[in-house]
């Protein structure tokens, strides 16, 4: 709206007596935009749009994730929006695919020092979110991309890998659910270097936005070259990746060399 009305964000920001920084972590996403803002916004730039207000309310109202006392989740507020996520996993089965022991066990290898509270909320969240596989209003569709390497771990001892894996066969009969291996016996592939998800929304025109964690944080990122490029890597890997009844038939072998 400000570049429709041919406004500099230094103008922008003197109308709206705003600091120039503030007017760009406002539109980079970075804060929130109340109300009276936005209404503010709409005098200055002389574009009204009532969709816009409603969507300032909605976005300003209590998340659910917040009765758990978290005020920012970044990637979870994402996924809660997201109607398709691609996910590639390499060491770990992704999030929305595990069982609590195996969680736990993650959780407890951290680096990162939980208190019994936050680590029995992180548990608490994990779980809720991966009720959008089964929801009914407001399916989350999975497109998981495993290496075979992550199949192989002993996350949590024998027992609880072995329960890991028979919850992936059964989850891979979920509608939602499309689950893909990449075997060893491939070798090297272009995914090896990072996990990473794909975010997809219900609105044609919110962007893709690919989500990349690394051990001291996690980035989001828009750039449309970049998103492309890992879309492409993606698409990939999954020509190279077995079949989902391949897939399925690999994670039952392993759990028959469990026994």
């Amino acid at each position: 709206m400000r570049e429709a009305a041919g406004m500099s964000v230094e103008d922008a920001a003197a109308a709206l007596d705003k600091h120039r920084n503030s007017l760009y972590r406002l539109e980079a996403g970075e804060t929130k935009v109340d109300v009276h803002l936005a209404r503010s916004m709409m005098d200055v730039y002389d574009h009204y749009d009532p969709d816009l207000i409603d969507d300032v309310r909605d976005t300003l109202k209590p998340r659910w994730w917040m009765k758990f006392g978290m005020r920012s989740l970044g990637y979870v507020d994402l996924e809660t929006e997201a109607q398709e996520i691609r996910e590639l996993g390499l060491v770990y089965i992704p999030g929305l695919l595990q069982t609590k022991p195996y969680m736990q066990a993650i959780f407890e290898a951290d680096a990162l020092k939980r208190t019994r509270t936050e680590f029995k909320t992180d548990v608490q969240v994990r779980m809720i979110r991966q009720r959008r596989l089964i929801d009914e209003e407001q399916p989350l569709h999975l497109f998981a991309l495993l290496d075979e390497s992550a199949l192989h771990q002993t996350i949590g001892g024998p027992a609880v890998m072995r329960e890991q894996l028979e919850h992936l066969v059964i989850t891979a009969e979920l509608d939602t659910v499309t689950m893909r291996v990449l075997p060893r016996k491939i070798g090297a592939h272009g995914g090896q270097t990072s996990s990473f998800t794909l975010l997809d929304f219900p609105d044609p025109e919110d962007r893709t936005i690919l989500y990349v964690e690394y051990p001291t944080g996690s980035i989001q990122v828009e750039e449309p070259t970049e998103v492309w490029r890992a879309k492409l890597l993606f698409d990939h890997l999954l020509d190279r990746a077995l079949s989902p009844d391949e897939s399925v038939a690999l994670i039952e072998q392993i759990i028959a060399e469990h026994e």
